[in-house]
């Protein structure tokens, strides 16, 4: 009888729990589940700093709330107000406005550029992707700024 009160006991281990923790620190993951011979033992953990940082994030966009309230409705009209052909991001990444951090712009405001050049990249997963011009003209302007995340659809730079 002393062995079935200890039975219920046994299926969790509490070193069994503490591993798939470690595990959890020094993976970076918040939560693992592990199921063996019909026990299923999921640990996670609440990361305090993730949300921090994540409200922190919006924080700069919300000190400047006019604006950034304007910039949505701003951003549907931008393309009816700007003159030209707004160019948009393919994909999420950093944006870079220069091949190399010591060289020159691939392009500035006010530059004439051919159909295919270069206008920028946009690193994602490790690759530089260059973005093309998708027509002929002139730069009329540059929405974004160097090494500044971008988000697929957004808008990268004006060409009329």
């Amino acid at each position: 009888m002393a062995s079935s009160p200890k039975a219920p006991a046994d299926p969790i281990d509490a070193r069994m729990v503490r591993k798939l923790a470690d595990i959890l620190t020094d993976t970076g993951l918040s939560e693992i589940e592990v199921e063996c011979d019909g026990l299923k033992i999921r640990v996670a953990k609440t990361l305090t700093s993730a949300p921090i940082q994540y409200a922190a994030a919006p924080a700069p966009v919300a000190a400047v709330a006019a604006p950034a309230a304007a910039a949505p409705t701003g951003e549907a009209a931008a393309p009816e107000r700007r003159k030209g052909d707004v160019v948009n991001s393919p994909m999420v990444g950093t944006v870079y406005l220069q091949p190399q951090p010591d060289a020159p712009a691939f392009v500035k405001v006010g530059d004439m550029v051919s159909a295919g050049q270069t206008l920028m990249i946009v690193e994602a997963m490790k690759t530089m992707n260059p973005i093309p011009a998708p027509k002929a003209g002139k730069v009329v302007e540059i929405i974004v700024e160097d090494a500044q995340p971008v988000e697929f659809g957004e808008p990268l730079v004006v060409i009329e």
